[in-house]
């Protein structure tokens, strides 16, 4: 009798290789935290948020409780708040937008590059030149707001194109908040980091991330030492001295078991964002190997950019279906992001209808992200290639690839 071997599975992401890899070093600096009894801001923090600022080339980190946290610290330490309004994408994580309406200012939202899926500057300045007023601040004229940020994302790992958005923000006087949750190490064709350009940088050391904790974690970065103290003040409530407190913050601290982790894992991440590149470039070489170049679109990396792939996104076409049978020949995929943040119930109150921002909904209705964690094989990369080209041959997926 003949014996089939099991179809293996290719998750979306699995971290226990990467944690047996490090394990010993990992659970030796556990111990010694423990050991020393020092949970709140201790010296493996102030560590890690040395090491996060050189290595985004800035002069200051403040280690947070999440990415998330990282940028509402940053928009309260800016002084956003009602009244106000912050320039953003409308295709990107809740926590980007969130985090503007929770300051209590108004998203304004501008739709993305297509082949980035970064915010476009373009769509920036028409939105300026179409729906604001200079002359003494930039005013929104359609919400009599007072456009005082920008917070661009550097989706999926690859920087937004920052130069032409770096000249609007000086000629109008905007702050700046890159919201690098995705892109730590990511950089442009100078070098230069993400994290970097604006006034804050804020990244996510989220689990899934390149570099990822055992939990929640984030850092806000800067170049300004007085907003970095500010930083600093506000994440533990507003206090300087202890219990003084001339402003109210909140409770944004990282813990110092997770900076723990964190510093150990940093030794590792350029060679795993290394891997991850490897990944991608096999992916994309195979893509056009198997002949998939009219269904599948491979991310586009800008000409000397390096992209970190935090996640490797591909617009396909039929891509439920698609989706659906990977799912059945053993392959995690997952959708970032199926519904725009201006289609949210939430934001209903801006008054966005469908079709408002094209690109955005394009890309969530198109995109589908493959497993790209520096652990597969290439037997895994060559399993999604074949799943994918068997479904764009038989059945609804080769209809949608001749359509």
């Amino acid at each position: 009798m003949t014996r089939t071997s099991p179809v293996p599975r290719v998750p979306l992401l699995d971290l226990k290789p990467q944690y047996e890899a490090i394990a010993p070093r990992v659970r030796a600096v556990i111990e010694a935290v423990c050991a020393s009894q020092q949970f709140i801001l201790g010296p493996q923090v102030k560590a890690l948020e040395a090491r996060i600022a050189a290595y985004a080339q800035c002069r200051h980190g403040i280690g947070v409780s999440s990415g998330t946290d990282a940028l509402l610290l940053a928009l309260m330490a800016l002084g956003l708040g009602p009244g106000d309004a912050v320039i953003t994408t409308p295709y990107t994580f809740f926590a980007t937008a969130g985090t503007i309406a929770r300051a209590g200012a108004r998203p304004l939202f501008c739709d993305i590059d297509p082949q980035t899926f970064n915010v476009c500057p373009g769509q920036v300045r028409a939105l300026i030149e179409r729906e604001c007023q200079a002359g003494g601040g930039l005013i929104h004229r359609p919400s009599g707001t007072r456009v005082k940020a920008l917070m661009p994302v550097h989706l999926y790992g690859q920087l937004c194109d920052m130069g032409p958005l770096m000249d609007l923000a000086r000629r109008f006087d905007l702050k700046v908040i890159e919201d690098a949750a995705q892109a730590i190490g990511a950089r442009d064709s100078q070098g230069r980091q993400a994290g970097s350009f604006g006034d804050v940088g804020c990244f996510s050391f989220f689990p899934t991330k390149n570099l990822g904790a055992f939990g929640d974690a984030g850092m806000c970065v800067a170049q300004d030492a007085a907003l970095a103290e500010h930083m600093e003040v506000l994440r533990v409530h507003g206090g300087k001295p202890k219990y003084h407190h001339a402003f109210i913050g909140g409770n944004f601290r990282i813990d110092e078991l997770q900076a723990a982790v964190l510093n150990v894992k940093l030794d590792y991440l350029d060679a795993w964002s290394a891997k991850r590149a490897l990944n991608a470039q096999y992916y994309t070489q195979a893509v056009e190997r198997a002949g998939l170049g009219e269904a599948v679109r491979t991310p586009a990396v800008r000409p000397g950019f390096h992209h970190i792939y935090n996640q490797y996104v591909i617009r396909v076409r039929d891509r439920d279906a698609l989706r659906e049978h990977l799912a059945r020949s053993g392959v995690g995929t997952e959708i970032y992001y199926p519904i725009p943040l201006h289609l949210q119930k939430c934001f209903a109150y801006l008054g966005h209808a469908p079709g408002a921002f094209p690109e955005a909904e394009r890309a969530a209705d198109e995109t589908l992200a493959l497993p790209i964690y520096p652990e597969l094989t290439e037997r895994h990369l060559q399993q999604v290639i074949d799943s994918i080209a068997a479904f764009y041959r038989t059945g609804s997926g080769a209809a949608s690839a001749r359509a």
